[in-house]
């Protein structure tokens, strides 16, 4: 049965972008190292250090199916119709996807669900044994306040936001983790997976 993982790169202060969207220094450490990673359908390359190469390769190769929400669809453009990790992709969206992307973009691997519930049981259908990476955010806080993550995967970067997006989006009310089964220090940047305890 597929795993659910929830992740993001994250500030200190618990911020994974800032109101308007940008991301500031939170993904400074993707290009500070002299070791090539590679992620998604259309093998983007980042160059990490050894510790970050070791840790990021086998968990992004090890994801099958990425869930997002509309609004980081929009953001980003659907990533032109590659999905940034995984070989698939399900947006939760209660808008279809604009008729001119699906117009440009008919090959891509890309599925739509109305709600977090029916997003998740879609990609695990679609990842079967893999791992389904639902995105940190609102989307992520939603899946999360549902009982539906498994697991958390967060790149904390050592920077305070100050204000922004919160990783765990509006989800309130105390869920305990298991202690940290990975904790790899990279080079501006701290890899820590944890373990939603049921």
């Amino acid at each position: 049965m597929a795993r659910v993982v929830m992740q993001a790169v994250v500030s200190v202060d618990g911020y994974i972008a800032y109101p308007d969207d940008t991301v500031g220094p939170l993904f400074e450490w993707y290009g500070n190292g002299d070791t090539e990673v590679s992620a998604g359908v259309s093998g983007w390359t980042f160059h990490v250090s050894r510790a970050s190469a070791d840790y990021v390769q086998p968990f992004w190769d090890a994801i099958k199916v990425t869930v997002i929400g509309r609004h980081l669809f929009d953001t980003t453009n659907g990533w032109d119709g590659d999905p940034a990790a995984g070989d698939e992709l399900v947006v939760v969206t209660h808008r279809p996807l604009p008729e001119e992307w699906l117009a440009g973009h008919p090959d891509a691997p890309f599925h739509t669900a109305g709600s977090v519930e029916a997003g998740i049981a879609l990609a695990k259908k679609l990842a079967g044994d893999g791992l389904v990476c639902v995105t940190a955010g609102d989307l992520g806080g939603q899946a999360f306040s549902a009982g539906l993550v498994d697991e958390i995967a967060m790149d904390v970067a050592p920077v305070v936001l100050g204000e922004g997006v919160r990783f765990f989006g509006s989800h309130a009310g105390t869920v305990l983790l298991d202690d940290p089964d990975q904790v790899v220090q990279g080079d501006r940047v701290l890899h820590l997976h944890y373990t939603v305890q049921r």
